[in-house]
């Protein structure tokens, strides 16, 4: 089979904490015919997986490395922190930074969050991922300042978290090869944005719809009549309707001359036909 009679597909990473499944769900009502695969990679491993072409899009965090990629920021994520059910910040609805400054607040080696001054006291050691390091607050060695997604990914019965105000948010985009935009990237580009199933932008020009009048069940476009033809076709049943002012209106709405009385001649009653 040569490649161009391969079936297309498509395949889209995306990072923990991001949630794809709307977006798949319009993906498939949308393409049938082109199955879409999700590739679960890891925040610092999106942009290679990317490079490698292990995908032909991924939802990403950023900051990235745009060297050969495009990106489109689509979100941004309220920044909590990471706390044990037990710890004294449990008893407000949100804190701020500077409140932090007692506690350790670990720092793992996924984070993508860019503070120009961390919060908190260092650990010893950086924890090599997030789930790492909810194991540690978890086992009340420090806190945990994450995007609110990660926080309800890694959600543990003996931990909660709350909000930090003035933290710097988690940013989603959406990233691919600049040199591979495809008219299926351009697809799942419209529909992360929001572009409904008739939108021409993104799509293939082949399937775009020719602009006029509406489309017959044959697939023909008419346009409406003007003018002169639609003046007839209007004007002429009309005057054959209502009569306009010749004999017929007359005998419809004048005197009946036998009986001297206003309106029509009342119908002969006769015998009844009988049923054979």
């Amino acid at each position: 089979m040569t490649s161009s009679e391969e079936t297309p597909s498509f395949r889209l990473a995306y990072v923990p904490g991001v949630t794809p499944g709307k977006w798949v769900r319009i993906w498939n009502e949308r393409l049938p015919d082109v199955p879409l695969t999700l590739v679960g990679v890891s925040a610092a491993e999106a942009s290679d997986a990317l490079r490698g072409r292990d995908a032909d899009a991924g939802l990403v965090r950023l900051p990235i490395d745009r060297t050969d990629l495009s990106a489109i920021p689509l979100y941004a994520e309220t920044t909590v922190v990471v706390i044990p059910k037990d710890h004294i910040m449990a008893a407000v609805d949100e804190v701020r930074a500077a409140e932090l400054a007692d506690d350790i607040v670990l720092h793992p080696l996924d984070d993508t969050l860019e503070w120009e001054h961390r919060p908190g006291r260092p650990a010893i050691e950086r924890p090599a991922t997030t789930a790492d390091a909810v194991e540690l607050v978890a086992a009340g060695v420090g806190l945990l300042v994450v995007p609110q997604s990660l926080a309800r990914l890694h959600h543990r019965k003996d931990l909660t978290y709350r909000p930090v105000v003035d933290a710097p948010e988690s940013r989603v985009a959406l990233s691919w090869l600049e040199d591979e935009t495809t008219d299926l990237v351009e697809e799942f580009i419209g529909i992360v944005r929001g572009r409904t199933v008739n939108s021409t932008r993104g799509r293939p020009r082949s399937q775009a719809r020719p602009k006029g009048g509406s489309a017959d069940s044959d697939g023909a476009r008419r346009k409406p009549a003007t003018g002169r033809a639609a003046g007839k076709s209007t004007g002429g049943a009309a005057g054959k309707a209502t009569g306009g002012s010749g004999r017929s209106g007359a005998k419809s709405a004048g005197r009946n001359p036998r009986s001297g009385s206003a309106g029509p001649k009342a119908a002969k009653r006769g015998k009844p036909r009988r049923r054979s």
